[in-house]
C-alpha cells in the first residue's frame, strides 16, 4: 500500500511540475507537442489542437515535450520557427523553465493551507499569537542512530504519555521532567507509555551515558499539538511555512553538496525512493494530515532540486541561458544536448548509489 501511495504522490507532484512548464509555454505562444502522464509504453493518446495527451504505462511522473527546446530542426518552416522555444526572448525561456519550480511551491502552499484549515500538527511554541493549539503532547522529533531509544523501538512522532519504573513515575511529561527522570534512572529499565497514531503502546528503554558523558536515551522532544485556522489565516501561515521549508531545504542541500565537495559528505542523511516509500507508509499510519504535510515537503524538495545549476535539471538550463546572455550568442545545441545527457547519466548513477544505501539501511 505504501508503494501505491508513493506512486500517486510522485505522479501528482511531477505532473504538477510539468504542467507549470506546459501552461507558461502555451501562454507564451510556444508550441507544445506532447503532454504525457507516466512514461512509455503508451496506453492511450489523443491529440487536442496541436498537443497530444498521452497516458503511459509506467506511472512514475510525466513529461512535456516543448517544440524547439533541444534546438531547432533546420528542416522546419520559418512559420514554425516563430513558435519554437529557442525563438523566444530569454526571459520567456527562463519563465517556462522556472514555472515548474513555481508550481511545486504552489502545490506545497496549497497542501499546507488545507492542512492548517483541517488541523495541522504544529510546535506549540511556534504557533501564531492568540491562536489556541489543541491536543498538545510531548512528541519525539528526532532519534539518535544507535541510541537506547532507537534500540527500544521508539520512533519519531511518538507521543510520550508516562515514564515509569517500579518505584517512580512522571505523567504528562515536559522535556525537563523527561531529562530529569532519565538522569535519575541511569542504567535502569524505564517503561514508556506512548501514543503512536491512534494506538497506545508500552516500550522499555534503558538510559545510558552517551559519548559526551551525559545520561540520555537519545531523543529530541517538543510539545506539539493541532493547529486549526480559519481560511485567511491558513493561507498566510501556509505561505510562511512553505517559504521557511524552502529556505531550510536549500540550506540542507548546500551543506550536503559542500560536504561532498570537501569529502565530508554523509550518505546516511540522504534518502532515495525506497527510503521515501517507508516514510510515506509511516506518515499514512499517523493520518491523512501527516501524509498531506509530507507530500508538501516532497514538493518543496523537488522544487529546490530542480533549481540546482546542474545539467539536465531546470537550474542547469537556466544557467545555460545566463551564459548565453553574457556571451551574447546561443550555446550550440549539440554541445548543450551532450552536456545534458552527461548530467542525466550522473543523476541516474547518483540515484543508483542512493538506492543502494536505502537497501543497506533496510538489511
Amino acid at each position: 500500500m505504501s508503494i501505491i501511495i508513493f506512486i500517486v504522490i510522485l505522479l501528482v507532484l511531477v505532473v504538477s511540475h510539468e504542467f507549470g512548464h506546459f501552461i507558461v509555454a502555451k501562454k507564451s505562444g510556444i508550441r507544445v507537442d506532447e503532454f504525457s502522464f507516466g512514461f512509455p509504453p503508451k496506453i492511450f493518446g489523443k491529440k487536442i489542437g496541436e498537443t497530444t495527451y498521452n497516458l503511459n504505462a509506467l506511472p512514475l511522473g510525466g513529461y512535456v515535450k516543448i517544440f524547439g527546446e533541444n534546438g531547432d530542426d533546420p528542416s522546419v518552416s520559418e512559420e514554425d520557427k516563430k513558435r519554437s522555444f529557442t525563438s523566444k526572448p530569454r526571459y520567456i525561456q527562463a519563465a517556462v523553465l522556472f514555472a515548474g519550480v513555481v508550481m511545486n511551491f504552489l502545490v506545497a502552499w496549497f497542501l499546507l493551507t488545507v492542512g492548517f484549515m483541517s488541523g495541522l500538527p504544529s510546535v506549540v511554541s511556534m504557533a501564531p499569537k492568540g491562536v489556541e493549539v489543541s491536543n498538545q503532547h510531548l512528541t519525539i522529533t528526532s532519534i539518535v542512530k544507535g541510541s537506547p531509544a532507537e534500540l527500544s523501538g521508539l520512533k519519531i512522532g511518538d507521543k510520550l504519555i508516562k515514564l515509569s519504573t517500579p518505584k517512580d513515575f512522571t505523567e504528562t511529561p515536559s522535556p525537563e521532567s523527561v531529562q530529569y527522570f532519565v538522569k535519575k534512572h541511569v542504567n535502569e529499565a524505564i517503561k514508556v507509555d506512548l501514543l503512536r497514531g491512534p494506538e497506545s503502546k508500552e516500550l522499555e528503554v534503558t538510559p545510558k551515558n552517551n559519548k559526551e558523558g551525559n545520561v540520555a536515551i537519545g531523543i529530541a522532544m517538543d510539545t506539539i499539538g493541532t493547529l486549526q485556522l480559519p481560511v485567511h489565516k491558513a493561507v498566510w501561515e501556509g505561505l510562511k511555512l512553505s517559504s521557511e521549508l524552502t529556505v531550510s531545504t536549500a540550506k540542507g542541500f548546500y551543506k550536503l553538496i559542500k560536504g561532498a565537495v570537501t569529502g565530508k559528505g554523509d550518505m546516511s542523511s540522504v534518502t532515495g525512493p525506497i527510503g521515501i516509500v517507508g516514510v510515506v507508509g509511516d506518515a499514512a499510519k499517523f493520518g491523512f494530515i501527516y501524509l498531506l504535510s509530507f507530500t508538501a515537503l516532497i514538493s518543496i524538495n523537488l522544487a529546490v532540486i530542480n533549481l540546482l545549476p546542474f545539467p539536465a535539471l531546470d537550474g542547469g538550463r537556466l544557467l545555460f541561458l545566463l551564459i548565453e546572455k553574457i556571451k551574447g550568442s546561443r550555446i550550440k545545441p549539440e554541445i548543450a544536448n551532450v552536456v545534458n545527457m552527461v548530467g542525466f547519466g550522473i543523476l541516474m548513477l547518483l540515484m543508483v548509489v542512493i538506492t543502494y544505501h536505502d537497501i543497506i539501511k533496510l538489511i
